[in-house]
């Protein structure tokens, strides 16, 4: 079942911008698990929505946004519960990429990406757990970013694995992207414009998991692009420093799930949902995490970001494919999709368990398809990476 469009349309919404500012002509749509005040937020699931009342008050995020002069003109759909990267709702149905209606659009923030792919909004707000902004972001050709953790308040947004998830938005033009990091930074710890990077280094496993097209084109774009703004170091090799890619992956899934469980398992337990493919096998798989593991897991984690963020220094940058290849064709088999999951957490949980900044870009394409690359900054770089994607962009 494809459905017509991201939006949400058994709640459609409007809201007027509550004053003139610096957003004053912008359209964006919200992640129907961003609460928007007289709304039931809905979170990927029809019985989530039925055991939910309206939200009696907008998100932080979407307040300021409104306070800046932009009109917000829809809600989107999400995976259910946003436990997923593909972007396929067993309840309401695949959304369309616009980039190549062959393929999936990447999720959970499936609906946002759509919807700005197809030039119906200025920008989407998502959210980013487990890559839930980067991957739809990738697959459908946008720029997208993944905020500093921690920066940005969450009052008012669906919970699923707390000490990942973060607030993240879409746009089709680096500029827009930048201009929203402006309201939305403002004030926080990451407001403070950090000294623009001039080198940056390959993370050479995230190239090496590419197939041979993908890693191709990315070599490609990074000379035509990036290579020419910043300066090329040696690239790095995560398992030379004890820190590879499977190890990131499983100690993220570990935590996450178990976060993940505390936060839902009680509302799961009550109200017994139906979940689709994959999202059941995720939920179960969470429910086992034991406290011993989830302990091991996280002192394991704090070595990890120490090392992570020990190799990101204001002067330079991590770059790396957002996402392993090109979305999936739309009748990929569900192992394949499972496979693709896999891999692509291995790549995310670098920021993810760093807790650093992200931003990716559509500087690749593959057989028609995008793929994004990305950059990885410091704590708190944000205005400094959206810098560098808006002169990127501008070359």
């Amino acid at each position: 079942m494809m459905l017509t469009d991201g939006f949400v349309a058994f709640d459609p919404v409007t809201v007027e911008p509550g004053a003139d500012g610096p957003l004053a002509g912008k359209t964006f749509a919200v992640k129907d698990a961003i609460d928007v005040a007289g709304c039931v937020t809905g979170n990927g699931h029809p019985l989530w929505r039925s055991t939910h009342p309206a939200a009696e008050q907008s998100a932080w995020c979407v307040t300021q946004l409104l306070a800046a002069g932009a009109q917000l003109t829809g809600k989107t759909h999400t995976d259910e519960l946003t436990y997923s990267l593909a972007g396929q709702n067993a309840h309401y149905g695949t959304l369309p990429n616009p980039a190549d209606q062959t393929r999936i659009p990447g999720g959970s923030s499936s609906g946002s990406a759509s919807v700005v792919a197809a030039g119906h909004v200025d920008f989407a707000l998502g959210t980013d757990c487990g890559g839930s902004v980067r991957i739809p972001s990738s697959y459908c050709g946008l720029f997208g970013l993944r905020p500093t953790h921690g920066v940005l308040p969450m009052q008012g947004v669906c919970t699923l694995a707390p000490s990942f998830d973060t607030v993240g938005w879409f746009a089709s033009e680096a500029s827009t992207l930048q201009a929203v990091g402006a309201v939305l930074f403002d004030g926080s710890a990451a407001s403070v414009q950090s000294p623009l990077p001039t080198t940056f280094r390959r993370v050479s496993e995230a190239f090496d998991g590419l197939d041979a097209s993908s890693a191709e084109a990315a070599l490609r774009a990074i000379d035509r692009s990036i290579g020419v703004l910043v300066e090329r170091q040696p690239a790095i090799t995560l398992a030379a420093l004890d820190c590879d890619l499977e190890r990131l992956a499983r100690v993220f899934r570990t935590v996450q799930g178990f976060e993940a469980w505390q936060a839902l398992g009680s509302w799961i337990e009550t109200y017994k949902p139906r979940f689709g493919p994959g999202v059941a096998e995720r939920f179960a798989a969470a429910a086992a995490v034991t406290q011993e593991e989830f302990e091991a897991a996280s002192r394991e984690r704090q070595w990890l970001r120490h090392t992570l963020r020990s190799l990101v220094t204001p002067d330079c940058l991590l770059c790396l494919p957002t996402a392993p290849g090109p979305a999936l064709s739309l009748d990929a088999a569900e192992p394949d999709i499972d496979h693709c999951r896999q891999l692509t957490l291995a790549i995310t949980a670098i920021a993810g368990i760093a807790g650093l900044p992200q931003i990716t870009m559509p500087l690749s394409r593959v057989d028609n398809a995008p793929i994004g690359l990305s950059l990885i900054g410091p704590l708190n770089s944000d205005l400094a990476l959206l810098d560098v994607a808006c002169r990127i962009s501008s070359q």
